[in-house]
Order: structure tokens, then C-alpha cells, then sequence
């Protein structure tokens, strides 16, 4: 089944070159031009991406992202930002955008990072496929893979979904150090060099969710001067 694709992009020129482009990949494509048209379309239509412009009109991107992260966590969202916009661009890995694009942009670039994107998330489903009917048990943490459930001492544990990919990842590697480079790419996608302080942030909100002391951690722990590793698992 052909991908559906929902650009968010005020300048129609833009948007209907992508959407040309796309189109000859055989994806489906949907465009809105300003905020509100798009979170609507986005809530009353189901996409496997959406391409977003941060400065929009009537309501910006990064509100969008925010919005879409809460009510339909899983949904894949690609922005684009201008250069002048580092801010911007750090704000929408952290609140959930899975990856970005600079403007100037070519089309080639952006065709290749959804295509890698669409990828990397058939990647982690084929990754997940072995692990999708078990219950992975760290203490008395408890990961519920198929359900996308995370508790900790029998109590839920709420996780945006770049939270529980994290977790899941450290959890199905237990022992193994990852740097925060090697997260970025494989949770984040490629084109994230320099932002390891994303990881970070991350790895903080998971510790303050899942730790009973984060500046103590028992779960994800840290290996001085190389990165992060989870615990061994509870057999």
C-alpha cells in the first residue's frame, strides 16, 4: 500500500514541487497551507508522515509537533526550518520531530531522508517483531512491548514515543554502551551531529520517569567519557 504523506508548508511553489516529487515515488500526498488546515487534516485522515514547516501561518509548527506528539504519538513528522532557526530545530527534535531539514534544502535531500526515514522505522518494526509478544522485566520495571506499556512497580509509566523507542532499545541491549552519536542514529536517523545534547535531555525525562533517584540511576546507567548502558536484565 502506497505511503500517505501530508505536507504542512505555507509556500505553495515548495509544497507542490514536493508533492510532485513524491508522487512519481508512488506516495500519496496531501498538502495544507497554513497550521490550522493541517492539524486537521492530520486529525481527521491517517498519514505515515508529515512534512512541516515550523513558521506557518494562523499556528506555528513547533505547536503542531507538540499537539501531534500528545494525540498521535507514532505519527512520523520531518520538519523544515531555516538556517537562522537553530533554536527551532533543537525545540523540535526535543519535543518529538524525528528528523529536520535546513532550507535551502534540494529536493534530492529531502527525498533521501524520507526514504531513509521510512526505512529506519521499518528497521525497528523488524527489529521489534522477535520482542513484540514478550514482557521484558528490568526489577521492577516492566516493559510490555506489543502494547507500547511501560510500568514501574505495577504502576503506569506514561512515554512519548521517542521515550519509549529509547527505552526499548536500551532495554532489548542490556549491557551494551551506546554513545550518544550511535543513539542519535539509530533512534533519531541520520543528520543529527551536534545535537548529542538531544540524548540528553532525553535520557534525563526517561531517569526522572523510570528512576526512584535519577541523579542515582539504577536502569539506564552511565559509562563515564563513552555514553550510556542499561542495566542487565532480571532472568
Amino acid at each position: 500500500m502506497s505511503k500517505k504523506i501530508l505536507i504542512i508548508e505555507d509556500n505553495k511553489d515548495l509544497a507542490q514541487l514536493l508533492a510532485l516529487h513524491l508522487r512519481d515515488l508512488a506516495y500519496h500526498v496531501t498538502i495544507a497551507y497554513d497550521g490550522m488546515t493541517g492539524l486537521t487534516q492530520a486529525n481527521t485522515s491517517s498519514y505515515d508522515l508529515v512534512i512541516l514547516d515550523l513558521m506557518l501561518p494562523q499556528l506555528d509548527g513547533l505547536e503542531i509537533c507538540r499537539y501531534l506528539r500528545r494525540q498521535i504519538p507514532y505519527l512520523p513528522i520531518l520538519i523544515l526550518t531555516s538556517k537562522s532557526s537553530e533554536l527551532d530545530r533543537v525545540l523540535g527534535l526535543e519535543i518529538g520531530a524525528d528528523d529536520y531539514v535546513t532550507k535551502p534544502f534540494s529536493v534530492k535531500e529531502l527525498l533521501a531522508r524520507v526514504k531513509a526515514l521510512f526505512r529506519r522505522l521499518e528497521n525497528l518494526k523488524s527489529d521489534q517483531i522477535t520482542t513484540t509478544s514478550q514482557i521484558i522485566q528490568s526489577h521492577e520495571l516492566v516493559i510490555e512491548v506489543e502494547k507500547h506499556h511501560v510500568s514501574l512497580k505495577g504502576n503506569p509509566i506514561n512515554l512519548t514515543s521517542k521515550e519509549f523507542d529509547l527505552l526499548l532499545h536500551f532495554a532489548t541491549h542490556p549491557g551494551r554502551v551506546y554513545s550518544r552519536l550511535q543513539l542519535l542514529e539509530q533512534i533519531w536517523g541520520y543528520g543529527h551531529e551536534g545535537y548529542e545534547h538531544t540524548v540528553n535531555s532525553h535520557i534525563n525525562r526517561l531517569r526522572a520517569k523510570i528512576e526512584d533517584n535519577p541523579a542515582q540511576p539504577h536502569y539506564i546507567l552511565t559509562v563515564w567519557g563513552v555514553g550510556y548502558k542499561f542495566a542487565e536484565l532480571d532472568r
